[in-house]
């Protein structure tokens, strides 16, 4: 079973890209050690699960069809800093890379859960600050939905930590499905398309306007 919670929708992602035949998408996985995020990047790419990772940083590429056009994602699985200066930071350089976002706790492990609570303000405070739109692509996941009997974050608090940063859900086992972690990332690229409208959008209207004034200044 996949628990899911959308996020506002503003544009219909069908028809966001034009006439384009490639899209790239740079996704970043945050969260905190231990939650799964390298088993639910390897189990996209490759279907397969593997429960046990080193301390290994990679950025990933895997081309993939979604509604009959290519996709290439770039997935970057980060490490998490054990610094306690820097616990739940994201640095500029992954700000500026990044898409969309894909922030990862386990439903068995609180303190996790605090550190994607910390890393989605750390975002959209960054993205405020740099005068970007509001509308962050950012998908909240609880991992590790097999081990109910260990469960310490409950389904709830996942859906309204969502809710309350208009973030997309979903609550999953990488372990247990491979179905659950296609559906995440394919809801990020279409929060992706989204946030590319909008930002196409924006641009158009400044231009229009920008046209119409400078023309009404020389007449």
């Amino acid at each position: 079973m996949v628990v899911q919670v959308k996020p506002s929708v503003q544009h219909s992602s069908k028809m966001t890209e034009g006439s384009q035949q490639k899209v790239e998408a740079n996704v970043l996985l945050l969260g905190a050690e231990n939650v799964g995020k390298s088993a639910l990047t390897v189990r996209f790419l490759t279907r397969r699960f593997i429960g046990e990772y080193g301390d290994i940083e990679s950025i990933y590429n895997h081309n993939d069809r979604v509604d009959g056009r290519e996709i290439c994602f770039n997935i970057w699985d980060s490490l998490y800093s054990q610094n306690s200066d820097t616990q739940g930071c994201v640095t500029e350089k992954q700000l500026r890379w990044a898409d969309g976002f894909i922030l990862v706790y386990s439903i068995c492990d609180r303190a996790s859960f605090s550190v994607v609570s910390q890393q989605v303000r750390r975002i959209r405070q960054a993205k405020k600050h740099a005068g970007g739109v509001d509308k962050v692509p950012i998908i909240i996941v609880g991992n590790k939905r097999d081990l109910q009997h260990r469960r310490t974050v409950s389904s709830e608090e996942g859906r309204m930590l969502a809710l309350s940063a208009d973030c997309g859900f979903f609550e999953i086992s990488a372990a247990e499905t491979y179905h659950g972690v296609l559906l995440v990332f394919h809801e990020l690229l279409e929060l992706i398309r989204e946030s590319r409208a909008t930002r196409k959008g924006i641009k158009g209207i400044v231009r229009s306007m920008s046209a119409v004034f400078g023309r009404r200044r020389i007449d």
